[in-house]
């Protein structure tokens, strides 16, 4: 399997591209703040075609660039529907002195506009595009329809793409509109404390890490494996 990360323009926020190989389609997850050059360059160098814009959640770091990507492409944006509503105008979420730095930074006016296509995404959904099999878990408390993405190049090498649910070291904040703590709690212990040692994590934001070392080092998961163990 072919993997690209890159850091989005603002926030920090990676997106990926996911491809069997090179000069095959493509799914392109979470393309945020001024991803297009980059993510450009990525298909060319590649030959890679897109299929499908993926997206873990509807926070404007991580869909603001969807529309441009889905047009450019003729294809849809998949999400989930507790989140479907963030896409209709998420800059109007944001405090207004962000998006003011935002505009100053990028010198042009923050601009809005819903993809052409949405698809609704499943927990459990099992989703086959551009050639790979990915499995939809839905694992709100970021936000209310956060997911994260399941595949395996092979048996021995599970990869999840986990949006702003799990970080390196951390977990995504939830105190803003539509977080919830204990649904992240519960989120943790049902959906990633069962994966395998072995799955490579990609997250929203920061270095990619591994279950295992999260499984033993992340405050967070070892909370969660104690409040697990405390209601069995």
């Amino acid at each position: 399997m072919l993997v690209v990360g890159f850091p989005a323009a603002a926030f920090g926020t990676n997106c990926f591209v996911l491809a069997p190989a090179a000069g095959e389609e493509c799914v392109v997850v979470d393309p945020g703040v001024g991803v297009e050059t980059r993510l450009a360059e990525v298909l060319a160098t590649h030959r890679l075609k897109p299929a499908a814009v993926l997206l873990t959640h509807g926070h404007l770091d991580h869909v603001y660039a969807v529309t441009p990507v889905c047009g450019a492409h003729g294809v849809a944006a998949m999400i989930h529907p507790d989140d479907r509503y963030r896409l209709r105008d998420p800059i109007s979420t944001l405090d207004p002195s962000l998006v003011s730095m935002m505009e100053q930074s990028f010198g042009a006016a923050a601009t809005w506009r819903e993809p052409d296509d949405v698809v609704d995404l499943a927990d459990g959904q099992s989703v086959t595009v551009a050639g790979l099999d990915l499995t939809v878990d839905h694992a709100p408390g970021h936000t209310e329809g956060s997911v994260m993405f399941r595949t395996a190049p092979s048996p021995e090498e599970p990869l999840l793409l986990s949006g702003d649910v799990l970080f390196a070291g951390s977990i995504g904040r939830t105190d803003l509109p539509g977080g919830d703590p204990q649904a992240m709690w519960t989120s943790l212990a049902g959906k990633v404390l069962p994966l395998d040692d072995a799955t490579v994590v990609l997250p929203g934001h920061g270095p990619q890490t591994t279950i295992a070392r999260e499984r033993t080092g992340n405050p967070f998961l070892l909370e969660a494996a104690r409040l697990r163990r405390t209601e069995a």
